[in-house]
């Protein structure tokens, strides 16, 4: 299975094409320009890379959330825009999960933590046995010091990904370098070879916070 992987929901806009024995072509922008500018180009990139043609994808991976409301949002319609063209399906992968795929070779609990607002995180725990990624807790915005009671729980060390992960510091902490510390679309891949595909209209954003306009909408009724 070929799996194309587009990641839209933080600073970084990253595309890849990868089987789920290699990764094919990835290329990760870390850009001031919005990713309506940069997404299409770079998957058009990689697929040249690989020697491949959009028809060539068995699917294609997209990142769900949690994550930027706008990057999200261009993300995710660009993968239906996609998929409702050539009859592909698609699935969508919590973000926080495809995280923890970044630094799946350590054998032990993983935290990824991504900066929301003020004190609070977008944060999930998993486990991993060294290549497959299992959850312990489900995604959650919560304060960044309930995160911290929350791993105080676990034993060992702890793998740190995600733009939030400084926000945690003790021994038992080991941060990703930063190479590995943001969004991969190939580890978005990754995440996606254990899931099921399914149509695009099922393919939805999980922003976990209302939008600007739902609170306005809600503050005016």
């Amino acid at each position: 299975m070929i799996l194309l992987g587009i990641d839209t929901s933080g600073k970084t806009a990253s595309a890849a094409v990868c089987t789920e024995a290699s990764v094919l072509a990835q290329t990760t922008v870390y850009t001031k320009l919005t990713h309506s500018q940069v997404i299409l180009p770079i998957c058009r990139d990689v697929l040249k890379n690989a020697g491949l043609e959009l028809s060539d994808i068995d699917g294609i991976a997209a990142a769900a959330g949690p994550g930027s409301y706008t990057g999200l949002r261009i993300g995710i319609a660009a993968v239906k825009g996609i998929c409702f063209a050539l009859n592909k399906p698609c699935v969508g992968i919590s973000t926080l999960e495809s995280l923890a795929y970044n630094v799946s070779l350590h054998k032990g609990v993983i935290c990824s933590v991504m900066a929301a607002r003020q004190e609070l995180v977008y944060g999930a725990v998993f486990q991993s046995d060294g290549r497959t990624v299992s959850r312990i807790t489900e995604d959650r915005i919560l304060p960044i010091d309930e995160l911290r009671s929350q791993l105080d729980k676990t034993e060992g060390d702890i793998a740190l990904v995600g733009d939030g992960s400084d926000r945690l510091t003790g021994e038992r902490f080991i941060a990703a370098p930063p190479h590995l510390r943001l969004q991969l679309a190939s580890s978005l891949c990754a995440a996606g070879f254990t899931k099921e595909m399914y149509s695009p209209d099922r393919l939805e954003a999980a922003y976990m916070e209302f939008t600007k306009a739902e609170k306005d909408l809600n503050g005016s009724a």
